[in-house]
């Protein structure tokens, strides 16, 4: 009979494979984790910028992939852990995010922790409140329902489930057109953007919901230190319970594996299929990422005065601007004036830059597995027209394509930092539809990546879910 060496293993050392690993070690599991790349992360990583960047070289820090975290503290599996005794602060920005318009003003979306929060002012009405103000009143409750799979919250949460589905079914296009004000439409739109798509499908306002909620309630803060401070409290919680990480190792078969009595994958469902030899699903990758990021000599000069203030800020105009950029990227063009999101973490966090500098992320998407440079004008077109000036304060830039997206996260297929297109089948059945659908079909495997419920995010859920039915079912 063979004895297990551990009673987990993890492969993969993301947000999700890390939290897995945290709550199995926790309970008392021994558990190992198994990272392919040289450090643990995965889109929650953070780095200096390039040698090409003098003086700055280690004094300036971005995240290659996740900068701002809605989900991540709203996550009941990070404070179930306490991550905040592990390394991990909170930074919130004066106001968490803004929406630029062509005219000089700004849309606004606080915290209502804030003072700066007027329900009158800030809620935008009537049917505001009524889509998603009653969720952020009470979000303790709706994080639960919006931080779970879609099948496991109609059963354990029916009423709740039902009252968000009547709005989240709709297409973001047509939910727009229940609000007068221009600056509200542009939020929202703006909002469902971020999962990367036609915004005229089905299930795209659940995105902008959920997302404004998140940000209503708890804000779109910034880790201190940066995204690596994440990982780093998962790590440290791991290895305070008694687990291991082994970083620089490649899996590909099962075989390569110690004995454990269970094995969790925090990878895509081709690459799982492929480490399991079963044949692969059918699961479609969406659209990719293309970044800018930038070291300024000072803040960037954006018109709107409220951007100037803001952690988050999104750059693509009129909301049917945002809709036909995002269509025309997912029938494969690159628009010249796409939807940008920009972080500005040095606003908060003077660990970032020098004294004096800033940094910026900014992001678009992009036709999965594209590569040409073009991507990168779309960006700076969209600052020249909010922050006139931005290019005399450039210091240093660095560009990562799709490409290097693929090459940076072996699980980000084409470019693809979202675990597979988050198409309305793919966001109720992911990966398939199921109370379960972190344990695979092959006795003892279990799939915690973002490709399963409830899906993108550093939030850890996912890896949180698959090690719950782990411990119910080893």
């Amino acid at each position: 009979m063979t004895t297990n060496t551990y009673d987990a293993v993890i492969v993969g050392a993301g947000p999700n494979g890390l939290t897995a690993a945290a709550r199995l070690a926790r309970a008392g599991r021994r558990v190992l984790v198994i990272e392919a790349a040289p450090t643990i992360g995965g889109g929650s990583r953070t780095l200096p910028f390039g040698k090409g960047s003098p003086p700055f070289g280690k004094d300036a820090l971005y995240d290659p992939c996740a900068a701002v975290h809605p989900f991540g503290v709203s996550s009941p599996a990070f404070e179930e852990l306490q991550l905040d005794q592990f390394g991990l602060t909170w930074l919130h920005p004066e106001i968490p995010l803004a929406h630029p318009l062509d005219d000089g003003s700004a849309a606004t979306l606080y915290r209502r922790a804030d003072s700066s929060y007027d329900p009158s002012a800030t809620a935008h009405g009537r049917m505001w409140h009524s889509m998603i103000g009653y969720m952020s009143a009470d979000w303790d409750k709706w994080r639960r329902l919006a931080l779970t799979g879609v099948a496991e919250s109609a059963r354990t949460h029916p009423a709740q489930f039902a009252r968000f589905g009547l709005f989240a079914a709709l297409p973001v296009t047509e939910a727009v057109l229940g609000f007068r004000s221009p600056k509200t439409r542009a939020l929202l739109m703006g909002l469902a953007a971020h999962a990367g798509g036609r915004l005229t499908s089905f299930g795209t306002t659940g995105v902008a919901l959920a997302l404004a909620g998140a940000a209503e309630a708890k804000g779109m803060p910034v880790a201190q230190g940066g995204s690596q401070s994440i990982v780093d409290a998962l790590a440290n919680v791991i290895t305070q319970a008694g687990g291991e990480i082994e970083t620089g190792r490649t899996v590909s078969v099962l075989s390569e594996l110690p004995p454990s009595a269970a094995v969790l994958l925090d990878v895509t469902p081709s690459q799982a299929a492929s480490i399991m030899g079963t044949k692969a699903p059918r699961w479609r990758h969406g659209v990719a990422a293309w970044k800018l990021d930038l070291v300024l000599s000072g803040p960037m000069p954006w018109t709107a005065p409220e951007c100037r203030r803001a952690g988050t800020v999104h750059l693509g105009g009129a909301w049917r601007d945002i809709s036909r950029a995002e269509s025309q990227t997912v029938r494969g063009l690159t628009p010249e004036n796409p939807f940008v999101i920009v972080a500005q973490p040095s606003l908060i966090d003077e660990s970032r830059a020098p004294a004096g500098h800033h940094v910026i992320w900014a992001y678009r998407h992009v036709p999965n597995g594209y590569d040409a440079p073009d991507a990168t004008v779309g960006i700076e077109r969209q600052f020249d027209r909010f922050a006139p000036g931005w290019r005399d304060l450039v210091v240093h830039r660095q560009v990562t394509t799709a490409l290097d997206y693929s090459r940076y996260n072996l699980s980000y297929i084409g470019g693809d930092i979202a675990g597979g297109a988050m198409t309305l089948k793919q966001t109720i059945a992911r990966p398939r539809l199921a109370f379960d659908p972190y344990r695979t079909r092959q006795d003892g495997v279990w799939l915690c990546s973002q490709s399963t419920a409830p899906g993108p995010g550093v939030h850890g859920m996912c890896g949180w879910h698959a090690a719950g039915s782990v411990l119910k079912n080893t």
